[in-house]
């Protein structure tokens, strides 16, 4: 099997679940030939990559999440293996301060 249809696949599998769970999810433009662009694009403040691989080197994909990421966007990496559950890699600094955002708004 081709990779690149394989991590394609891959993306739109993820945008689909995205979707299911209330957000505007789609493939980003990296087909478009845009460098930098997220795998998956909408969720604000985020930038996705995501990896349909049975094995994962996470630190590789986390610099690359990294290096592609814009200004204000968290790097996250969304992955999973075959016949397995979707899930998701943030560095802890990003994930408290959505965390702290996520509490505040239940507070008010």
């Amino acid at each position: 099997m081709d990779s690149r249809e394989k991590g394609k696949r891959g993306e739109r599998e993820l945008a689909r679940k995205l979707k299911e769970l209330g957000f505007e999810a789609r493939r980003g433009q990296q087909y478009c030939g845009a460098a930098g662009d997220a795998d998956v694009v909408g969720i604000p403040g985020v930038h996705i990559e995501c990896k349909r691989v049975e094995n994962l080197n996470i630190h590789k994909a986390m610099a690359q999440a990294q290096s592609d990421a814009r200004e204000g966007e968290a790097p996250m990496v969304f992955h999973r293996k075959n016949g397995g559950e979707w899930l998701v890699t943030v560095r802890l600094a990003d994930w408290a301060v959505r965390e702290r955002c996520y509490r505040k708004e239940w507070e008010e």
